[in-house]
């Protein structure tokens, strides 16, 4: 396998693991219907703003969200396992990046922990619209940091070309013996429009390059080093045996079911869809020992030897059902130029089982979100008028119930205007004003009113050079964990507690964007600097029981979620190029980008769980019907790190690939492509310093990954 793994190196000398082009022209051309105001595409916002088309979603894709856009610049991941991750966009993470789906909010437990899996992951996605920067004008205080949104396609606003079409993909993964396989169909019958989709993900666990805890972690602890300790001792370690070689109930499987139909008229459109997942997944590293103290004086009885095993099986059975409901009309002229109506409807629960068949907790999340959106135009200024409202219901049951039920409910109004001259000027800005209400079973309730404006200046030239800058002022509603959360989160080993009387938190962004292109060449500078009013972050603490002032319960270490001002700085550098006929006959695409943030709270300690500086570079070569390509991602050593956390150490991996177009080969297929990809090729420690659990959950190792992918 490792011998096959390096044929791609001999056709190309850095890069990707597919061929960019396709990609490259969805990013500069595809309107992003993410953003408010009138339409327009990813090089013409101030914002370092990226759509991730279908290909790159294949080529990249992995068990979770955070994972599979955490190449892209400015993205990083929460990672916990192969279950779970959300993305991280600029340091800012879970309650500060809106995770989308068409729109809509996931409605899902997956901002309360880092273990709870976002019910949307991109395997069966069409594309992934992501902003960097505070997106809250559009849709809340909660995109404070960015949004993220996943759209499937399951409703569409305009009648097909074709009567029937379709997409399959499979792949088998090595490093957890894992197959992944996703099929869409696309039906025309008159002014109607039916769109079918179906996948299936199972992993096993996976395999890791050594050992799961980190030799960081384990000399902290005061052992010896990994490679020199002495085994023969073991009677001065109490602990569990060591993980080494594959992560212990790092399992997954995900089955997705999907329909929407369309319904297109003359101006417009109305269409109704219904989506289904269930996952399982394990939680490595979740450890139950505290809740077993009343049989701490007979340690070496079986039975709790049996037990204790069995808590190492601990996972999550998830399922939710989803409907959306999405209607349009467009107008020729006039000043309202066109009508968007989104509502979605979410039923999510999961349980986290201790062992099979034993439930220790259970999470519901039950809601509704909906979206009026009204583009108008003023002569030459273009806008949007929007009207969000939402309510959930969110509650946990059982051992681990550390927060108490919480109904949420917000309603907000928010205008965006754009104006561009025909000299390339152009001057952008708006409101938004909202109302978001906690009421908690046990505190009460808490209402805040909340106000985000911004305003933007562009200048484009015809020599394809684009300048802009944009000041936005943003303000969030604490999320029910910072204000309610008060019990043991042992997934984290964290006895959390928020914080009922917290403020609303407020970010000053400041944005600066430099960008340039030609017909083979692109480059582009983001640089932005935030400074945050009462920024809440969690971190390790005291709190009272029966009195007396504590930083461990249970065994379980207090952690707090405190208020703080902070100030983040960073950017993105990323650039692309195309070569026609290049070296060896070729067309070659080539990428690139770094990306950094750094951030300090007014104390002057660093805020905790940033991603370091990130390199990724790319280079594809195509011949037609063969393709190959190699990529590098190098990330610094983190040392930069929040109190109580460990240094993480910096890692660089390669991947391989190499594919093949059997288009040819069968005239119905509009593409058809096999592929071969060696992920982490040298088979590297890999650790998140963004991860809660990093000295305890390594990224997989080497993977051999064969796939196929094909439209019809």
């Amino acid at each position: 396998m490792k011998y096959i793994s390096w044929l791609p190196l001999v056709c190309a000398f850095a890069g990707t693991a597919v061929a960019q082009a396709p990609d490259e022209e969805l990013r500069e051309n595809t309107i992003i219907v993410t953003t408010p105001g009138a339409e327009r595409t990813a090089g013409e916002l101030i914002s370092n703003v990226t759509a991730v088309g279908r290909d790159e979603l294949v080529a990249d894709l992995q068990g979770t969200l955070g994972d599979t856009l955490d190449k892209q610049p400015g993205v990083s991941t929460t990672f916990f396992g192969a279950g779970s991750s959300r993305p991280i966009l600029r340091g800012l993470g879970s309650e500060r990046v809106l995770v989308l789906t068409n729109g809509l909010g996931v409605i899902d437990a997956s901002a309360a922990s880092p273990d709870h899996q976002v019910s949307s992951d991109g395997i069966d996605a069409e594309r992934v619209e992501i902003l960097r920067g505070p997106a809250a004008l559009a849709y809340g205080g909660q995109a404070i940091g960015g949004v993220v949104n996943v759209i499937d396609g399951l409703i569409v606003e305009d009648l097909p070309e074709e009567a029937v079409s379709g997409q399959l993909y499979s792949a088998y993964n090595s490093v957890n013996d894992g197959s992944e396989i996703a099929g869409r169909g696309q039906f025309t019958f008159g002014d109607f429009v039916l769109t079918l989709s179906a996948s299936q993900r199972d992993f096993d666990d996976y395999d890791i390059p050594g050992f799961a805890e980190s030799e960081a972690f384990h000399e902290a602890e005061g052992h010896e080093d990994h490679d020199e300790e002495d085994h023969e001792d073991e009677e001065d370690h109490e602990e569990e045996e060591e993980i080494r070689d594959t992560l212990t109930n790092s399992f997954l499987s995900t089955n997705t079911y999907s329909a929407g139909l369309s319904y297109i008229f003359e101006n417009g459109y109305v269409g109704l869809a219904v989506r289904r997942q269930e996952s399982e997944y394990g939680l490595p590293g979740h450890s139950h020992d505290h809740e077993h103290e009343e049989d701490h004086e007979d340690e070496e009885d079986h039975d709790h030897e049996e037990e204790e095993h069995a808590d190492e099986n601990a996972f999550i059975d998830l399922e939710q059902t989803r409907i959306d409901l999405q209607a349009g009309l467009r107008f020729q002229d006039g000043i309202v130029r066109a009508i968007d109506a989104r509502f979605s409807a979410s039923d999510y629960e999961h349980a986290e089982y201790e062992a099979p068949g034993e439930i220790g907790t259970q999470y519901f999340s039950e809601g509704y979100e909906g979206r009026v959106e009204l583009d108008h135009a003023f002569g030459e200024v273009f806008g949007t008028a929007g009207l969000q409202f939402s309510s959930t219901e969110f509650r946990a049951d059982g051992e681990e119930a550390f927060i108490t039920p919480t109904d949420s409910e917000e309603l907000s109004l928010f205008v965006y205007e754009t104006r561009e001259w025909e000299n390339g000027f152009g001057v952008e800005g708006g409101a938004r004003l909202e109302n978001v209400s906690r009421d908690n079973e046990v505190y009460g309730e808490r209402s805040f009113d909340l106000l985000s404006g911004s305003i933007g200046v562009h200048q484009h030239w015809e020599n394809g050079f684009f300048i802009g800058a944009q000041i936005s002022l943003t303000e969030r509603a604490p999320n029910q964990s910072e204000l309610f959360a008060d019990g043991a989160h042992l997934a984290t080993d964290q006895y959390q507690v928020g914080n009922p009387d917290f403020d609303a938190e407020q970010g000053l962004n400041y944005e600066g964007t430099v960008r340039w292109q030609d017909d083979n060449l692109s480059l582009g500078l983001n640089l932005f600097h935030t400074e945050f009013d009462g920024f809440i972050f969690l971190t390790p603490g005291e709190t009272l029981v029966d009195g007396v002032l504590v930083d461990e319960i249970d065994e379980v270490a207090v952690y707090l979620f405190a208020q703080e001002d902070a100030d983040f700085n960073g950017g993105e550098i990323y650039g692309s190029y195309h070569l026609e006929e290049g070296p060896l006959g070729a067309h070659w695409d080539v990428k690139a980008s770094v990306d950094f943030v750094n951030a300090e709270l007014a104390s002057g300690d660093n805020v905790p769980y940033l991603p370091p500086v990130t390199i990724n570079t790319d280079i594809s070569a195509d011949w037609g019907a063969f393709d190959a390509g190699i990529g590098l991602v190098h990330a610094a050593a983190q040392n930069q790190t929040g109190e109580g956390l460990l240094d993480t150490d910096g890692y660089t991996t390669v991947d391989l690939t190499a594919g093949y177009d059997l288009a040819g080969w069968v005239p119905n297929l509009d593409t058809a492509r096999v592929f071969l990809q060696a992920r982490n090729l040298t088979d590297e420690e890999v650790r998140y310093s963004t991860s809660v659990l990093k000295d305890a959950l390594p990224a997989p190792g080497q993977n051999i990954r064969v796939g196929f992918s094909a439209e019809f």
